[in-house]
């Protein structure tokens, strides 16, 4: 008797698929809600309970927590700090949803700004600044200035 209720409950749930073909069956509850309009931003800590599947790609998410909150743009919502429970099925993680890109970009640390695929300006390298220092080093005066001008051409 139970293991045909059971085939029944099974056969009832239908898992929705993604176009990669995966099982993508997953419930997203928020707690700590918080608004922080000096940030421009809202934050919350995500419970993720994901029978099924071994863990939810962050873009998923990030898809799905965009229609729950109305967020016209997916790069406003930063998601991160991901932890799985041991013996699966239930993560938590942080997440952020800013007003707008402009805000994200101003208050977002640059490695996650990195991780979420905008491009920071990069600096001279390290040989660079190694090759300045010592040829300053030989210079005096005027040459010395000119020398941390040049900055890592010869």
């Amino acid at each position: 008797f139970w293991l045909k209720a059971l085939q029944l409950e099974i056969s009832s749930v239908d898992p929705k698929v993604t176009t990669r073909g995966q099982m993508s069956e997953f419930t997203i509850r928020t707690r700590k809600f918080k608004s922080n309009p000096l940030l421009g931003r809202k934050q919350f800590v995500l419970d993720i309970i994901h029978p099924n599947m071994a863990n939810v790609s962050k873009k998923d998410l990030a898809e799905k927590l965009r229609s729950m909150y109305k967020v016209h743009d997916v790069q406003c919502v930063q998601l991160f700090g991901f932890k799985t429970a041991f013996g699966g099925g239930r993560s938590t993680g942080f997440g952020l949803i800013y007003e707008n890109v402009d805000k994200m970009k101003k208050f977002e640390p640059k490695y996650r700004l990195k991780r979420a695929g905008f491009e920071t300006k990069a600096g001279a390298g390290r040989r660079g600044k190694k090759d300045t220092k010592n040829r300053m080093k030989k210079a005096r005066g005027k040459e010395k200035s000119k020398a941390r001008a040049s900055g890592g051409k010869k």
